[in-house]
């Protein structure tokens, strides 16, 4: 291991210093995207850790550091336990996604006409504004003269209209729903690409050995796809835990609070009530979580992929 005499810096470490100083324009072009990420992510997550021991009202000039006041309150807060179970529940939406995502993907890796048309017309919703996307959806649930009305009471499905959005066993798996919708075009992909990894040698040794379809599939193509199946379900999972644009635009946060995810109601409680420093101690509350939940899974999940 290289030392240092005389305070000067090791052999190696001059000579990186060296490569940064010859490349000094690349980091003048990386300047600005620097101080955006230390401005808006680094100082704000760090400032928001700040505010979680204060009780930090917008309007009162008051801001008393109170401990782990916040943090304790949210363990007798009925709106958050609720809003994280909401949230819990929205996580459904995760191996539902992943699901229709395989199977999208097991059909478009055929050698089927049009693969491309059906890949393209598949991926549409991924490039679609979440908001414009929320919108419509918005249009097909309404109660009044939604499409989806429509087109059950034609067909005798349903005797009167139903109010999806505003029935309270309906509107989290109506916005389940559209989170799916929204969400099996990434996945697909990303599903695609892993399954033209697996060698299609595989699959032609096991069509020799009698293995039907679905042996295939149990038995070579998702245990090669577990590192894709790890990645995607700890991705999209970390989404659900933080989702706030669908109850946000579809439901605002209702009925009665049964669509209010943890997301949502941080934006409540800092922008509509002012609380920034219990709405602060709840996003840690809620990314603790979600690194508690990624180590346990990720170091069962990696034992498993390995052996």
């Amino acid at each position: 291991m290289a030392t240092t005499t005389l305070g000067r810096p090791p052999g190696r470490a001059r000579q990186i210093l060296r490569e940064m100083r010859k490349e000094w324009t690349a980091y003048l072009f990386l300047a600005p995207g620097l101080l955006l990420f230390c401005v808006f992510v680094i100082f704000g997550v760090s400032f928001s850790f700040y505010l979680s021991f204060h009780e930090w009202n917008v309007l009162q000039p008051d801001k008393p550091f109170v401990g782990l006041e916040n943090y304790e309150r949210l363990l007798r807060d009925r709106r958050f336990r609720q809003a994280l179970g909401n949230t819990l529940y929205f996580c459904l939406s995760v191996p539902l996604t992943m699901i229709f995502g395989l199977l999208i993907a097991l059909l478009l890796n055929n050698q089927i006409r049009g693969r491309a048309i059906y890949r393209t017309f598949y991926y549409m919703p991924a490039v679609t504004s979440a908001v414009a996307a929320a919108i419509v959806w918005k249009w097909i649930f309404n109660g009044d003269y939604g499409l989806l009305n429509y087109y059950f009471l034609k067909f005798g499905l349903i005797n009167e209209p139903v109010l999806w959005l505003s029935e309270r066993s309906l509107a989290m798996p109506s916005v389940i729903t559209v989170a799916v919708w929204g969400g099996v075009a990434g996945q697909m992909v990303i599903f695609l690409a892993g399954l033209q990894a697996i060698p299609q040698e595989l699959y032609d040794a096991a069509k020799v050995d009698g293995a039907n379809a679905v042996q295939r599939l149990f038995r070579i193509t998702i245990p090669l796809l577990s590192p894709t199946i790890f990645f995607l379900f700890i991705i999209s999972m970390i989404g659900a835990l933080q989702q706030f644009t669908l109850p946000f635009l579809l439901t605002n946060g209702g009925p009665l609070g049964k669509t209010t995810t943890v997301g949502y109601l941080v934006y409540t409680k800092a922008f509509k009530e002012f609380e920034m420093g219990y709405a602060s101690a709840m996003s840690y509350m809620l990314f603790a979580m979600m690194v508690v939940f990624t180590v346990l899974y990720w170091r069962r999940m990696y034992r498993e992929i390995e052996y």
